[in-house]
């Protein structure tokens, strides 16, 4: 049975993004069924979360992100806590030594592939470093108990590396959170009125500000009629992106949670999300549980949450016109708007992160049954 767990995440609050989010639902889950837990992490706004200590790492600056440094303090961290257990969040730099820790004590960790970072290297204009990164990637997880990837194609892709034992665990969605009846709530109305006070149709991105996620490709859509955008969310691209779009009829509102989040993406006609470089696309879920009809590339995790015509559109994001065409369909029938809408919010019926993290906890009892086992062999052995 687990009942220590040792969390180890290369990003952590106050950065906002999708290993971040995740890393705090997982943290609710363990709180929920009263399973003990530690944080270790580059930053924190605080030494305790959900009444769980977290322990902070130096952390050095690389391509626009706070990048974890190993050092004895990680080690001295997991001796102190000694958990039964250690849940690696895309494990790269802290990631790789609590992987170590645990091989050399017999606690199974369980990795999760969240970040493609050798895919990010193209869009950092470091291509050529790729194969060597692909190699560190590989060796990191080969060393974990399990890894966890959040589609069948990156497990594949895991697998093909040689990234080691590989399961798939998507993401869960808050679906009492992000709901069409928030539609018609008041807040939500006048979220939209200051958006597109002419009535006009709203479009909107939700995410992290930062190259990978291609957001300037929004400029592809201005010029549809009546038409308004809205861009959530902060990052390294937010000063570049507002220079780049001004004049247009873009509001920018900064990073937003909870029901203000919500209440937003309500406020939307249509989602499109631009990045190729996704492992998911979790904030495609949110938009889907909000009854929105979604744009979103044929390339990686977005292809694996939409069905084209059905719970949404994939573009191809090689066509500069590919996006704005479906777009401009989605806008001129509020029929077809509907019924994506429909089959939108039943693409996510039963993704629940209760759902979503029961699946965790039975791959924690697993990677724990696997440790014991090997612990069992060891024995007969000596």
């Amino acid at each position: 049975m687990v009942t220590r767990v040792a969390v180890v995440t290369e990003s952590f609050l106050p950065q906002i993004n999708g290993v971040t989010n995740s890393v705090v639902r997982v943290l609710e889950t363990l709180k929920q069924h009263e399973i003990e837990a530690v944080v270790i992490a580059p930053t924190s706004p605080s030494s305790m979360h959900l009444g769980f200590k977290v322990q902070t790492t130096a952390a050095l600056p690389l391509l626009q992100f706070p990048v974890a440094m190993p050092g004895p303090s990680i080690t001295r961290y997991l001796d102190e806590f000694q958990p039964d257990l250690i849940h690696v969040a895309a494990p790269f730099m802290i990631g790789a030594q609590a992987i170590a820790w645990g091989q050399r004590n017999n606690v199974p960790t369980v990795a999760i592939y969240q970040t493609d970072v050798a895919g990010y290297l193209e869009r950092y204009n470091l291509a050529f470093a790729k194969p060597v990164l692909e190699r560190i990637v590989a060796s990191i997880h080969a060393g974990a108990t399990l890894n966890l990837a959040p589609t069948e194609e990156t497990a594949q892709y895991l697998r093909g590396i040689g990234g080691g034992r590989v399961k798939v665990w998507g993401r869960g969605v808050d679906l009492d959170l992000f709901t069409p009846k928030n539609v018609d709530d008041a807040e939500t109305q006048a979220i939209r009125s200051r958006i597109a006070p002419d009535n006009s149709k709203v479009v909107g991105f939700v995410g992290r500000l930062a190259a990978e996620k291609q957001v300037h490709r929004m400029a592809e859509l201005f010029g549809l009629p009546n038409t308004r955008f809205v861009i959530v969310g902060d990052g390294p691209e937010r000063e570049r992106l507002q220079e780049q779009f001004a004049g247009f009829p873009v509001t920018f509102t900064g990073a937003l949670s909870g029901l203000e989040l919500a209440r937003t993406y309500a406020a939307m006609d249509v989602f499109v999300h631009f990045g190729t470089e996704e492992t998911f696309g979790q904030t495609i879920q949110e938009a889907q549980a909000s009854g929105l009809a979604v744009v979103a590339p044929n390339v990686g995790g977005p292809k694996h949450l939409i069905r084209h015509g059905v719970s949404g559109f994939l573009a191809d994001p090689t066509k500069p016109n590919s996006y704005r065409k479906l777009v401009a369909e989605l806008l001129a029938s509020d029929g077809l708007r509907r019924d994506i809408s429909t089959g939108a919010v039943r693409s996510v019926e039963g993704r629940s992160w209760a759902a979503n993290n029961a699946k965790l906890l039975q791959y924690y009892r697993d990677a724990l049954a696997q440790t014991v086992e090997l612990r069992a062999e060891q024995i007969e052995l000596a």
